[in-house]
């Protein structure tokens, strides 16, 4: 049957396409076949990348799935100790619980540092570091808010932890300095790395909680060697970081300890006998050049710095007119007054004048036109050297000097210590001046003079030098060799080599330096109450200015305009084994007790008689007010009350752990000598120090019976 308008192809004569059966069947199978090769394209793909995740990245996977499950903490490694000659502790570790504050994760600063105020009772000075701190804190930095926390405390937080987010407490160590202020400046002290440290080496470390690094002193110097490898803790987690049980702790390795050339009861007795003075004493063993005692006082206690100093203690130190954040020992400069005379007297000798040549003092000679004048104005009538040593007679040395030149003065000076760069373990050290004709042409192209030289000779002028460098000039004035001072013990003797100085010419000066003590010199404050010991010294008057040419005696001035007191010498003068400087900064001779003589003489009893020594300095120390612990915390706390602020609480006293390196060193001179005469000196045998154990896993949400012991750990093998 044929329909009118259709083609036998399916189209109509009017150009529409007809659907048929056919056409149909035709145009769903090709859609069909384009669907299906799609569905199985994406199914290819969805199994493809199905089995590279499973298969070829199954360990990146693994690991993510794994630290959602497990979270693991680095554990701070315990600092080495730093132990004295014989082993007893100037810096060591304690158990402690402490908290801190991950600025990034921190919310609701206000609200959360009150809650933490009122548990915690911290005090308004730590409150205001904490607000510092956080204000210059990067986000990654942990900014400790308190250590030495009560278990009490600590368990009291932790049950409220999820109240306080950013809050992390933690058990671990703290840094403990048992002498306190008396070792500041020798120790240091160890506080949190900076967002400097942090971004010069991006180590981990840096940021974890409670860990510390070197700041100052021998501390920041050894930081490398003190400095042990961190362990860790892995924990299972939930999601919302609740710990479910631990999984596996890999214990930290702890630093190597330190033992110095220091003795920690000397120590100790120095910083306390400078009293309220501004000062440093350095004592050297002459016969190694080990430093027995390098104190600078007023100084600042370490285990505030440890902890975080505040702002208000930070303010107090920087404006006291003692300066207790320099260490006088190395950084301060100081003419060193008339303690050089016997220094000059030995160029003298060598330069080829007799010992018997004199001169008559009347009190004043004429140099240009300018009279210098003896400390005596009345004069000393006839001198020779050895009764210029004895009297301190200027007049001797200015004409005589005249006479030698400079040249021939600054030359015994420099072989004598003055001026020299010693080798030590201290980023900041000052080297002073030894001035010559050539010195003040280079620094200020002018010609030397007459008048220099005058003024050279009684340590004034251009001259200055450090104490520890004028400890070193005692001790090769005793001994004639070339010691140098060391720190670090390691074991070895460092007796010096000659310095071909003619013994008849130190034995001169030896001699006129015995009687400045003994016989009737200006010395005689420091004379020893040890039988058949006999210290030989030279003392010495520092002006600062040329107040005292006007006549105005030092008890008139300012404080910063009186006279520096000086005194080197050594024992015994027939035998030297220890040589010894002191100064007190603007002490202008005011105070027998506090003055350089006196405070010599008593650091040199504590070698032989320690119990002596200790006697003595706690009657002073009554009328001082304390020991520096004690002073120092007054001061504080007068300094609040002057800003308005309410007085804080006692923090540690260290006055009793303070004394017990003098107490164990009473009581060992006492088991190791036979004679009261014998000198503590000799190095002790080395005994196997115990390691420090690692500190107990505490879990107080977990309802422990009784908190863990906080008690000072044990040291590391000694390096």
């Amino acid at each position: 049957m044929k329909i009118l308008g259709v083609n036998p192809f399916g189209f109509n004569l009017f150009g529409k396409k007809l659907v048929t059966e056919a056409s149909q069947s035709f145009t769903f199978g090709r859609r069909a076949f384009f669907l299906g090769g799609a569905q199985t394209a994406v199914g290819a793909m969805l199994i493809s990348r199905m089995g590279w995740i499973a298969i070829a990245e199954n360990e990146k996977y693994e690991l993510l799935s794994e630290s959602n499950r497990v979270n693991l903490t680095i554990t701070p490694p315990r600092r080495g100790w730093i132990v004295d000659r014989r082993g007893l502790p100037l810096a060591s570790n304690r158990t402690n619980f402490r908290v801190d504050i991950i600025p990034d994760r921190f919310q609701n600063r206000e609200r959360v540092l009150g809650e933490l105020t009122s548990l915690l009772k911290l005090d308004p000075n730590v409150v205001d570091r904490i607000n510092e701190d956080l204000d210059k804190a990067a986000g990654f930095q942990p900014v400790q808010v308190a250590d030495d926390l009560s278990y009490e405390q600590y368990a009291a937080l932790s049950v409220r932890l999820s109240e306080f987010p950013g809050v992390a407490p933690a058990q671990g160590f703290s840094r403990f300095y048992p002498a306190g202020p008396s070792v500041g400046h020798l120790i240091g002290y160890v506080g949190a790395p900076s967002a400097e440290d942090y971004q010069k080496t991006k180590d981990p470390l840096l940021i974890t909680p409670g860990f510390k690094l070197g700041k100052q002193g021998l501390e920041k110097s050894l930081d490398h060697n003190l400095t042990g490898k961190p362990g860790a803790r892995r924990v299972e987690v939930t999601a919302r970081g609740k710990i479910v049980r631990d999984l596996a702790t890999r214990p930290d390795t702890p630093g190597h300890s330190v033992r110095l050339t220091i003795d920690a009861g000397l120590q100790e007795f120095a910083g306390r006998r400078l009293g309220e003075q501004s000062g440093a004493v350095v004592i050297m063993d002459c016969q190694t050049g080990d430093i027995l005692c390098s104190t600078s006082m007023p100084s600042f206690d370490p285990n505030s710095f440890s902890g975080g100093i505040s702002h208000l203690e930070w303010q107090m130190l920087s404006e006291d007119d003692h300066v207790p954040l320099r260490n006088k020992t190395l950084a301060g400069l100081y003419p060193p007054g008339s303690t050089v005379k016997p220094m000059i007297a030995l160029s003298f000798l060598e330069a080829g004048l007799a010992p018997t040549e004199t001169v008559v003092c009347t009190g004043g000679l004429r140099v240009g036109n300018r009279v210098f004048h003896c400390h005596r104005r009345g004069g000393h009538g006839t001198v020779n050297m050895h009764r210029a040593i004895e009297q301190s007679c200027n007049i001797y040395f200015y004409y005589f000097a005249q006479k030698i030149g400079m040249d021939v003065i600054a030359a015994m000076a420099r072989r004598l210590g003055l001026g020299q760069k010693f080798d030590l373990p201290f980023p900041s050290q000052s080297y002073g001046t030894v001035p010559d004709p050539a010195w003040k042409k280079k620094k200020y192209d002018q010609d030397w003079q007459t008048y220099d030289t005058v003024n050279a000779t009684i340590g004034q002028g251009y001259m200055l030098v450090n104490p520890t460098q004028m400890c070193v000039m005692a001790a090769r004035l005793a001994t004639g060799r070339d010691l140098k001072p060391h720190f670090i013990h390691d074991g070895k003797r460092h007796e010096g080599a000659s310095m071909g100085i003619p013994l008849d010419h130190l034995t001169v000066i030896r001699n006129a330096m015995k009687d400045v003590v003994n016989g009737g010199g200006t010395g005689r404050a420091a004379r020893l109450d040890i039988p058949g010991v006999m210290i030989a010294g030279k003392t010495g008057t520092a002006q600062v200015n040329a107040l005292s040419s006007s006549g105005r005696g030092n008890a008139g001035r300012p404080f910063r305009f009186r006279d520096h007191a000086l005194f080197q010498g050594f024992a015994p003068h027939d035998n030297p084994r220890y040589a010894i400087f002191t100064i007190v900064e603007h002490g202008g001779h005011l105070n027998r007790i506090q003055d350089a003589p006196m405070i010599s003489g008593d650091c040199m009893t504590y070698l032989y008689d320690p119990a002596k020594a200790m006697e003595k300095l706690h009657e002073f120390e009554k009328g001082w007010g304390g020991t520096p612990q004690q002073r120092l915390e007054r001061q504080l706390n007068e300094f609040r009350i002057a800003k308005g602020l309410a007085i804080a609480q006692p923090i540690l006293d260290n006055a009793t752990n303070a004394g017990t390196p003098a107490n164990s060193a009473v009581s060992e001179h006492a088991a190791d000598t036979a004679e009261a005469g014998e000198p503590r000196g000799e190095d002790a045998q080395s005994t196997e120090i115990p390691r420090e154990p690692s500190p107990v896993t505490a879990n107080p949400a977990a309802g422990s019976a009784s908190p863990p012991a906080l008690t000072p750990q044990q040291p590391p093998e000694v390096q």
